[in-house]
């Protein structure tokens, strides 16, 4: 059974880091807002947005945002998120931009790695002509009606991340957006300081070249090379798993030791156990596919401690005997725990 590949599906797909909304719900805490019902229906919990495994689908992140703005008490909720972020708010990607060599060396692996932090609208480098250049943002046809938002808190992010680098001197040429004035426009001009043009073609920050060429004294050859293996292995991770086995993944992953069955988390889900079977079979996969995947990553992770009995891994991954928990870790990976621990010492 093969997916179809229209982009209503492909929004469906669970490959989305929550960044973006765990963002909204400290913005939610700071303006003692109830955020409960955003996640209504969505098989999502706060303590899952907060785990760093956490994937979600495109779909779910813009459904929680339009419940998530009309309850908050701010105008411009994307520039007082974007405004907020510094470099440690990128993880790694941030500590790979901020040790390349010059400032458009982090241009480039900003965009090359964007995905890790799971941006809801895609960025492109475009040559406007030998002065300038153009960092432009698009989104789906399905998130039209969050385009202020999501532009509102896309370029404020990249402004701050390039003040952060640059200097507070970073200015853009002008921004461009593609939807009407907002009644806060001011506060666009107030942070931006620049041009701002509304209702135009495209949404796009225009820079000046020159910036691309200006060197980091913070550059380090070693941290760089050693973020980006790290940024890379973070993007790989970025699988294309479709919701319900999302679902399925969040509820195994603090469960493993008890060893969950389906019926249990068919249960936690409020689905049938023939539903969820119908689902995951959907999704090219099966529960004992998923719980072995998960209780595989997780047993690799373990392994690493070299202070760990094979025995208390296996105990911890729901197994209550060492054999039993070799001879599945051999199926899973076709090496035994002991094999695996020599290569990672």
């Amino acid at each position: 059974m093969h997916r179809k590949s229209g982009n209503g599906d492909r929004l469906s797909i669970a490959n989305v880091p929550t960044n973006m909304l765990c963002g909204l719900l400290l913005l939610a805490t700071e303006c003692g807002v109830n955020s409960e019902n955003w996640l209504a229906g969505q098989r999502l919990s706060v303590e899952q947005l907060n785990d760093p495994l956490t994937r979600i689908s495109y779909r779910q992140a813009i459904e929680v945002i339009r419940r998530a703005l009309p309850t908050l008490p701010i105008d411009g909720v994307g520039l007082a998120m974007g405004g907020n972020q510094n470099g440690g708010n990128f993880g790694l990607l941030g500590l790979a931009m901020k040790t390349a060599r010059t400032f458009g060396d982090a241009v480039r692996i900003g965009l090359d790695y964007q995905r890790n932090l799971g941006p809801l609208m895609a960025l492109c480098l475009e040559d406007q002509d030998d002065q300038t250049l153009a960092i432009v943002a698009t989104a789906p046809e399905q998130a039209h009606d969050l385009l202020p938002f999501l532009c509102e808190e896309m370029f404020s992010s990249i402004l701050m991340l390039g003040r952060e680098l640059a200097g507070d001197a970073f200015t853009p040429l002008r921004l461009e957006l593609g939807y009407p004035a907002p009644v806060h426009a001011e506060k666009y001009r107030a942070l931006f300081r620049c041009d701002i043009q509304f209702e135009q073609p495209r949404h796009a920050m225009v820079l000046g070249r020159h910036w691309m060429e200006l060197p980091f004294a913070s550059y380090n050859p070693v941290t760089s090379q050693q973020a980006l293996a790290l940024c890379r292995a973070q993007l790989a991770t970025l699988s294309s798993r479709g919701e319900t086995t999302a679902a399925v993944e969040r509820l195994l992953r603090p469960q493993l030791r008890d060893n969950p069955q389906m019926s249990e988390v068919a249960e936690a889900l409020h689905l049938s156990e023939r539903t969820l079977r119908r689902q995951l079979a959907d999704e090219d996969t099966s529960f004992s596919e998923v719980h072995d995947r998960v209780r595989s990553e997780r047993a690799l992770e373990l392994l690493q401690d070299p202070e760990l009995a094979i025995a208390a891994i296996g105990n911890q991954l729901g197994f209550n005997d060492a054999r039993e928990f070799r001879r599945a870790y051999k199926r899973w990976t076709g090496q035994t725990p002991s094999e695996t621990r020599r290569h990672l010492a």
